[in-house]
């Protein structure tokens, strides 16, 4: 009896239409909740939100992420707090795209897109640098590093919506 519903099973989807999507020509929408490819976010004003603080990398179960912070000067400023991420690096062969990374940083400087495309011929094509991980500078904005008048950053993490 079993087998008789196994083959009608079977003969029911014989006959459907296939739901094959044909990749790349078609590319099926990605879930508003997926977890692609990091990027490290920058403020308005250009600086880099990574204050170097190192809490993704102590957050990462696959130990993907490595961050290597230095202290900021007002001659040399990336980031509005004391110190900016010197080395940023995640190796995109470890990681597990869980997204503790984003949740654990205090000034969403690391954040999950939704690109999904990732290929690498090597494994030292697979270890994200800083460099490829930054946004690009936004208009209106200036690179790192930046020359500040001293004391305008005071907070670790300040109100940055209003560029100086």
């Amino acid at each position: 009896m079993n087998i008789i519903r196994g083959f009608a099973t079977t003969f029911k989807h014989v006959l459907e239409e296939p739901v094959t999507t044909q990749y790349p020509e078609q590319i099926r929408p990605y879930r508003e909740r997926y977890k692609g490819r990091h990027h490290l976010r920058r403020y308005a004003n250009g600086m880099e939100k990574c204050i170097g603080c190192a809490l993704c990398a102590a957050a990462c179960p696959a130990d993907a992420i490595w961050v290597e912070a230095a202290e900021n000067a007002d001659d040399r400023r990336f980031s509005p707090g004391e110190r900016y991420a010197k080395t940023y690096e995640i190796n995109m062969l470890r990681c597990i795209f869980c997204g503790y990374c984003e949740d654990a940083c205090p000034t969403q400087a690391i954040e999950l897109g939704s690109e999904f495309q990732l290929s690498f011929t090597n494994r030292r094509d697979a270890i994200f640098t800083k460099d490829m991980l930054i946004d690009p500078v936004p208009s209106g904005g200036a690179d790192t590093p930046q020359t500040v008048k001293p004391g305008t950053y005071d907070r670790a993490i300040p109100d940055m919506e209003n560029p100086l």
